[in-house]
């Protein structure tokens, strides 16, 4: 081979190279004792290990025959995975790498509003719109502003008009493990308004963005995010171990109340985060509490935000995404609570299992 040629292919690889974006580093895993008092409850099932699709984000979707999906965000494999919500056997895969709508690069987020389906991609810096049970492709926002998004957060403000809030997780450094300045963690959550018109087209506006800027308050690693129409509360959860990894509060505006999680409330990072809706206004926040060898559950009041127990379960491990189904499907009468288990499967908890166990008010059990 000539020297001319060599060069060539050489100057090729290190362009190649170039337009590859670094590999993001491994969320760091953080053994500790769970707290006194912690319940374990063995799991309704754990689904057959991917080890190739990494696992994060949960949505269920009530079908019309009765059965209930659960769709989970698989990012290496740039698609999505749905399950059955009943006994978690895996029913079908969509999506593949690309920029077209209908592709996904690096899936992240996923909410359920109707039969509308949400799916932050962090890669395609957008939040695409799908149409159930067909993933028919609708539509896609975002692309102007969002550099990283990863969380979603839907709320229904009038007929067929939704407010969504999406984290925005962009960092600096070669590893892109660099937190942005203080100053630039006021876009760390971005707001849209979608309409939906008569002929199934989406419609969205921007609405800005939001994020405390201080020192001790400012949101700087998120993915998370979870929020209470009732009570005008958004929980986001910050990941940050250095500065004490919480849930910090803020309103549906974007004002942060200044009141989160107390310190050391979660001894990893802070991860899944969603809102147990319960009769008569009663309810509970579950999160994540990313600990090895099993993942901590902490609920803590819906109004009051005070601690009233710990769960884990038998394997659960390292989860990341969460998703409360709090409505009876033909395997949980009192509802589910379904966790990525170590980037790999799908486990459920049934819900009147949880509530029995803390001891919770019987409006969840209604």
């Amino acid at each position: 081979m000539n020297s001319r040629l060599v060069a060539v292919l050489l100057a090729t690889a290190l362009l190649s190279a170039c337009a590859s974006a670094p590999p993001r580093p491994a969320e760091p895993r953080r053994n500790a004792e769970p707290p006194p008092g912690t319940r374990s409850l063995p799991e309704r099932f754990v689904s057959t290990p991917q080890a190739r699709d990494e696992l994060d984000s949960l949505a269920t979707w009530p079908a019309a025959d009765g059965s209930t999906w659960l769709i989970a965000t698989a990012k290496s494999t740039h698609r999505l995975a749905v399950y059955d919500a009943d006994s978690g056997q895996r029913l079908r895969e969509f999506g593949e790498k690309g920029e077209a709508l209908g592709q996904f690069k690096r899936p992240n987020g996923v909410a359920v509003f109707g039969d509308y389906l949400f799916v932050a991609e962090r890669d395609n810096h957008r939040v695409q719109v799908l149409r159930l049970p067909e993933f028919a492709p609708l539509a896609s926002f975002g692309e102007a502003q969002l550099r990283s998004p990863y969380g979603l957060w839907l709320n229904e403000t009038a007929p067929d008009e939704l407010e969504v809030y999406v984290t925005d997780n962009f960092m600096y450094g070669a590893k892109f493990d660099q937190v942005p300045p203080l100053n630039e963690l006021d876009q760390r959550v971005r707001r849209y308004r979608l309409r939906f018109d008569a002929d199934g087209r989406v419609g969205s506006e921007y609405l800005g963005a939001f994020g405390d800027t201080s020192e001790p308050a400012a949101l700087r690693i998120v993915e998370s995010i979870a929020g209470d129409a009732a009570g005008d509360r958004l929980l986001i959860a910050d990941e940050d171990l250095g500065h004490g990894s919480t849930l910090r509060e803020y309103s549906l505006a974007g004002r942060a109340t200044g009141r989160a999680l107390p310190a050391g409330s979660f001894a990893a990072q802070a991860e899944g985060v969603a809102l147990w809706d319960c009769a008569r206004g009663g309810g509970y926040w579950i999160a994540v509490d990313q600990l090895d060898p099993q993942t901590v559950f902490h609920v803590f009041e819906r109004d009051s935000l005070r601690p009233v127990g710990s769960f884990r379960g038998e394997r659960t491990a390292h989860t990341d995404g969460i998703a409360v189904h709090a409505a009876a499907t033909r395997a949980f009468p009192y509802g589910a609570l379904y966790a990525v288990d170590d980037d790999r499967s799908v486990a459920a908890f049934d819900l009147g299992e949880v509530a029995r166990a803390l001891q919770l008010q019987s409006d969840c059990l209604d």
